[in-house]
Formats: C-alpha cells, structure tokens, sequence
C-alpha cells in the first residue's frame, strides 16, 4: 500500500505502518495520587543537597528571596502547564505545547531541552547515588566497587523498574516520595528541639565592605542564586508526560501539581530554614551533603552510614521520578518521528524501555566523560550539572511563550482547566525563567555548559533538518496541532485510523496532498 504524505510547515508526515500504535502503547495506571508522587519523587532529592551552593553566591537572604520568586515562579508555571495539559492530553508535555503554538521546528527545540535536561539530571543522581552506595557498603559491609559498576547497577535497576509497567513505577514513586517527606520532617523535628537552632547561624556570612549581613554580596548574586534555588522544585514540570498514563489526566494533572507543589513548597522552607540555622550559612554553602551535615551536627559522626542510607533514599526517589520523564520525553518525540522511531516501542508490558535504555547509555557516557575529567569537581562535571539546569531553563521559557500564543492562537480550543494567573500568570513565570537564563549567561562558571548545549542543538538541527523532517508521523500531539486543536486526545479518539485518515486528506493554505 503506498502512503499518503502531508507537507505543512515545512515538513513532511506520511502514514503510519499498520500496527504502528498497537507497537507503541500506554497503559492507563495513575490516579491523582501517582501522580503526586511522580511529581515529588522527581524533586525531592533537591531537598537533600544541591540548593545549598546558592547561599554561597548570595548569602542566606539572597537566597531566600530566590526561593520566593521560585514560588511564584513555578506557580504561574504549573498553573499554565495545567491548562495546556488538559487540552492536549498527551505524553508529549512541552513539546506538544510548542508543537501546537510554534510549529515542528518549535516543538523540536523545546522538545529536545526536556531530553536534555532530564538525561543530564537523570545522569548527575546517578553520579551522587553511586558515592553514597559506595560509602554505605564500605562502611557497613566492608567492601567497596569501582564508581562505574555502581552505575551500571543503578540505571539496570531503575531500567528494570520502569519498564515493568506503569502500575509498579507509580507506586514505587509514592512509597519513596512517602519515606522522603519522613526523613525531611524527622530532620525537622530534630533540628527544632536539638537547641542548635540558631537565628544568628543563618546571616552569619562576613558581608562584602558596604553590604548588609541579610545580602552579604548584594543584590547581583540573586541571579546566580537562582539555578540552585531551583533543585527544591526541578522537575515537578513533567506531570504532562504521563498524560496518557493517567486514568484522567484532564482533571488528575492540574491537582497534582498544586498538591505537589504545596507539599514541595513545605519541606523547602523547612530545609532552607531549620538545615542552614544547625550548620551555619558559612559552612552550608560549600557543603556536599547539608543534609547529613545537619544530621551530623545532632547525633555525631558515629551513624554517618544510616544517615548516608537516608540521603540516599531521597536520591533513589528522584532517580525514578526523572528517568520516567525522559523515557516519556524520547517515546513521544520518537513516535512522532522526531527521534528514530524505534525508541518508542514499548512492547509486552507497554512502557518505553528502548528510550529508557538509550538515555541511559547517553548518561552512562557522560558520567565516564565527568569521572576521566576530574569528577564533580572538574570542568566536565560543572557542565554535566549546568547542563540539567540550562537545558530546564530553555523548556519554561519557550513553554511560556507557548501558553500566550495558543491562548491568542485557539481562543475557541477546549481547555476543561484555565490557569487561575492567566496570561499574567505564564508572563511572569517567562520573565523569572529569562532572569535565570541571563544568570547563566554572565556567570562565568555556567559558560561551558552553553557551549556544551548550543553543540547539541547544531548536531540535532541538522539532522532533523536533512532527515527527520521528512519522514514525522502525526501522532496525537502532531494530530493536535495539524488539524488546529479538533484532533488529538487519544483517550476519546484512539490512535491514527480515520483521525489521521481525515488530516491526510486536508486541504489549506500551506497543506497539500500528495
């Protein structure tokens, strides 16, 4: 049978092979609750460490400002990922969202900083893991293993774990986000009534001549405090990839997020505050492990490896939460082409274990790359952690450029929930988003991770532009936006069929039929 083609935006979509969404399916498994616990199993290990580095840059109150203007940040953010989401209820998240609004070249783009930032973020947890597994075993067991076989381990059992089926990795991600939120609110117990508690410990950095003990290096340092403010809620944006996991993702999606957000909102406050105020804002800002430093500085050195195990669990629940996010991420830019379309495969148990694999294999190389170059602590190690944060940076804004132009663009499209902020709500979390863009880009230190992307993204482009363009597939998202919004909700119109009978046979401006 020959295949129908569809040029429109410079593209080229042809029919699916028979078979090829049987090939590619989903099961419907989560509840409002699964998906709470995706959003803050993705997170949580930002409680634990990395925000810290932040007051090293802007001191306590620098910090603390960046944390607000996060809040709002992410509100306006989530409130609008929300809506697009219960429009386009599909896996492909943000590049759906910019699908639709900027055509494939814009989905494209915004598609590949998710991959990006979820791979490197997926690859950075696995690096701090493997330290921690390997302190615990060689002070409990008394045997040690070479980093790389720790990674090996780490991304067989997480593979393992998300590719044998949806059910399983969404109740694995509630019971460790539930264990997390345990060992955060112990912490904070202990830290309340140990008596260390000390105001003066949180502005106890000695202040540049002519600035204050609240903002010791001024008002400039905010702006780099920002990328390490944003480990206390990186990755709750990746609801949206399990719309098609979810039982009703246009009602399920927007209230797990604001759970999420709430519960993520608490226990960063708590750390932010009770963490800093036992260790001291001078010790805390280069610290490794501010967690177990603050654990430490209550019980002694004699448990560091039940508190190590702690650390741990926060890290193994984001490990979770995030490899399920770019395995979603490269199934559905897979599906549609965008990607080699083998990656979306997801076989008997239908969960994307091709695109879980290669992104691991992708990770694997750069943390060998990291550990041949010095570690965390060496130059490949300080792009591999910019680049999560770089790559997240680029999917907000543009997914906040897409809010505004799907709102000006299908002003009659179904949206069953609207953001609360609205527009003013998308705008504000844009700006905040290029506030931290610019952070990057006149920090010093960040710099080679710019370099690092902007390599990436020449690599991709031209493939997809000599290449992938010409041979996409409309699935659901790309069924969304081809056919202007009346398309592409696959829990009420299946796959491919007659849905992509009908945009085959479009005629438009732009369209034509081959």
């Amino acid at each position: 049978m020959s295949k129908d083609t569809l040029n429109v935006s410079g593209v080229t979509y042809t029919t699916a092979d028979d078979g090829y969404f049987e090939k590619r399916k989903l099961t419907r498994s989560a509840g409002i609750w699964g998906l709470w616990g995706l959003a803050v199993a993705a997170v949580i290990s930002g409680d634990f460490s990395g925000w810290n580095f932040g007051i090293d840059f802007a001191g306590f109150g620098g910090m603390l400002i960046a944390f607000a203007l996060l809040v709002v940040m992410y509100y306006g953010m989530i409130f609008s990922i929300g809506e697009m989401a219960s429009a386009m209820p599909h896996t492909g998240g943000a590049y759906s969202f910019a699908r639709a609004a900027m055509g494939p070249w814009g989905g494209f783009v915004t598609g590949l900083a998710e991959t990006i930032e979820y791979v490197a973020t997926t690859a950075v947890i696995v690096y701090f893991s493997a330290a921690y597994a390997g302190s615990i075993t060689a002070e409990l067991l008394d045997f040690t293993l070479p980093s790389w076989v720790w990674w090996i381990i780490l991304y067989a059992v997480f593979i393992a774990l998300n590719s044998a089926g949806a059910a399983i990795s969404f109740t694995f991600a509630i019971v460790v986000s539930i264990i997390s939120i345990a060992i955060l609110l112990v912490f904070s117990v202990m830290a309340a009534f140990s008596g260390l508690f000390s105001w003066d410990n949180l502005f106890n950095i000695v202040p540049d001549a002519g600035q204050t003990e609240f903002l010791p290096h001024g008002w400039i340092p905010i702006l780099f405090a920002l990328p390490y403010a944003m480990w206390f809620f990186l990755g709750i944006e990746e609801l949206p990839l399990a719309a098609e996991e979810s039982h009703n993702p246009v009602r399920d999606i927007p209230r797990a997020g604001l759970i999420a957000r709430t519960t993520l909102i608490i226990t960063g406050l708590l750390v932010l505050f009770l963490n800093t105020g036992i260790v001291g804002a001078d010790k805390i800002a280069t610290a490794g492990e501010p967690l177990l430093d603050g654990f430490r500085a209550m019980v002694g050195d004699e448990l560091a490896a039940v508190l190590s195990l702690f650390a741990l669990v926060g890290l193994l629940a984001s490990l979770q939460g995030i490899m399920f996010a770019y395995g979603r991420n490269m199934y559905s830019l897979s599906r549609a082409g965008y990607y080699p379309k083998f990656l979306s495969l997801t076989g008997k148990r239908q969960t994307p274990a091709v695109a879980l694999l290669v992104g691991a294999v992708i990770g694997f190389i750069a943390l060998v790359l990291v550990d041949a170059l010095g570690g965390t602590g060496g130059v490949a190690g300080a792009i591999v952690l910019n680049i999560a944060i770089w790559g997240a940076v680029i999917a907000y804004v543009l997914q906040m450029v897409s809010f505004l132009i799907l709102r000006r663009k299908y002003p009659n499209a179904n949206r069953p929930y609207r953001s609360p902020w609205g527009v003013p709500g998308a705008a504000i979390a844009g700006i905040l988003s290029l506030a931290i863009f610019f952070g990057f880009f006149i920090n010093e230190p960040a710099r080679p991770a710019i370099v690092a992307i902007a390599a990436v993204y020449v690599v991709m482009l031209l493939i997809f532009a000599f290449y992938g363009r010409k041979r996409l597939v409309l699935s659901p998202e790309e069924e969304y936006a081809v056919s202007g919004g009346l398309h592409g909700d696959p829990q009420k119109e299946g796959y491919g069929g007659t849905v992509e009978d009908d945009l085959l046979s479009l005629d438009g401006r732009d369209e034509t039929k081959k």
